[in-house]
């Protein structure tokens, strides 16, 4: 469904491009200039209605197709923790029920266990 989509907001972008492209500007950029409009067929003030509102048709289905995309690309998603991917969503001030978080995602696998401290001073030992 969502390639179908993808494919017609592409062709409507495509025709958006054309038309607004075909359309005499106000500094003759890019339109046809003073001509007898498109292909001399209508006149100039009728081609510019044609065109206006082509453009006008073609950008609420862009509108349309964008809103329809970006509601069907979150429709799926799911709050998910960015900490911690493996541990259930919990309520915030909740203590962490889930083994393993990220301290200890963090402690190497195989680090030795430190040594016990004395329980008082001791004085080397010369061997």
């Amino acid at each position: 469904m969502q390639t179908v989509i993808i494919v017609i907001h592409l062709m409507i972008v495509a025709a958006l491009i054309g038309v607004v492209l075909l359309q005499r500007s106000e500094g003759g950029g890019l339109g046809i200039g003073g001509g007898g409009g498109v292909g001399g067929f209508m006149s100039s003030r009728g081609t510019t209605n044609l065109l206006t509102r082509t453009t006008a048709v073609l950008a609420t289905g862009f509108f349309i197709t964008s809103l329809f995309l970006a509601w069907l690309a979150g429709y799926d998603r799911k709050p998910a923790s960015i900490i911690n991917s493996n541990a259930p969503i919990s309520a915030p001030g909740a203590p962490q029920q889930a083994p393993g978080n990220l301290l200890d995602s963090l402690k190497k696998p195989d680090a030795p266990a430190a040594p016990a401290a004395p329980a008082a001073p001791q004085a080397p030992q010369s061997r």
